[in-house]
C-alpha cells in the first residue's frame, strides 16, 4: 500500500505541475507607469491638473460674473450697489445653466467669537441667497453653509486681511 500511495502522490503532483503550464505575455501590454496621457489634455474645458472649466464651471461663473463673491462691511450683512451687480450678474449666468445648483459660502474675518461669526456667516449667506431669489433664482438651487471665521482668503490681522475675509461666495455644485 505504500507503495501504491507514493505512486499516486507522484501522479498528482505531476499533474498539479503539468497544470500550471508557461506564463503567456498577453497581446497588448499596459502602458508604461507615468506615459499615459489624459484624456482631458487637449480639451479647452479642462485645465492643466483635470478639473473642468468649460461652460457652467466655477471658472465659467468667474469669468461670465466677473466674480463669485460679494463683500460685506465689519458686523455686515448688508449687501452694497457693488455686491448686487455682482450678484445680478450671477443670476444672469445662473439663468443661462438652470441644471446648475450652488452652494453660497458664508465667510468672516478671525474678529470676533467662533459662534458670533458662525451666525454671520449664515446671515452673510442668506443675505446673497436671497438677492438672488428676487431675481429669479430659484430657492431649491441654492443651499447656504456658514464658514465664519474658519476658512480665511487672506492670512493676517490687518483691515486687508479681514476685508477679504467678509465675503459671501457662490460655488458650482457639480
Amino acid at each position: 500500500m505504500n507503495r501504491t500511495l507514493a505512486i499516486t502522490l507522484v501522479a498528482a503532483g505531476a499533474l498539479a505541475l503539468s497544470a500550471c503550464g508557461q506564463k503567456r505575455t498577453p497581446a497588448t501590454l499596459p502602458p508604461a507607469p507615468g506615459g499615459e496621457v489624459s484624456s482631458t489634455a487637449n480639451d479647452p474645458n479642462y485645465d492643466a491638473n483635470g478639473n473642468y472649466i468649460g461652460p457652467g464651471s466655477q471658472t465659467d461663473l468667474r469669468r461670465s460674473a466677473g466674480s463669485d463673491r460679494v463683500f460685506f462691511d465689519l458686523d455686515s450683512y448688508g449687501l452694497d450697489d457693488t455686491d448686487r451687480a455682482t450678484l445680478t450678474r450671477q443670476a444672469a449666468w445662473l439663468a443661462q445653466y438652470p441644471n446648475v445648483n450652488v452652494t453660497i459660502e458664508g465667510h468672516c474675518d478671525e474678529r470676533g467669537t467662533r459662534e458670533y461669526n458662525l451666525a454671520l456667516g449664515e446671515r452673510r449667506a442668506n443675505a446673497a441667497k436671497n438677492f438672488l431669489a428676487s431675481l429669479g433664482v430659484a430657492p431649491g438651487r441654492m443651499s447656504v453653509v456658514s464658514y465664519g471665521k474658519e476658512r480665511p482668503e487672506a492670512l493676517g490681522s490687518d483691515e486687508q486681511s479681514w476685508a477679504q475675509n467678509r465675503r459671501a461666495v457662490t460655488m458650482v455644485i457639480r
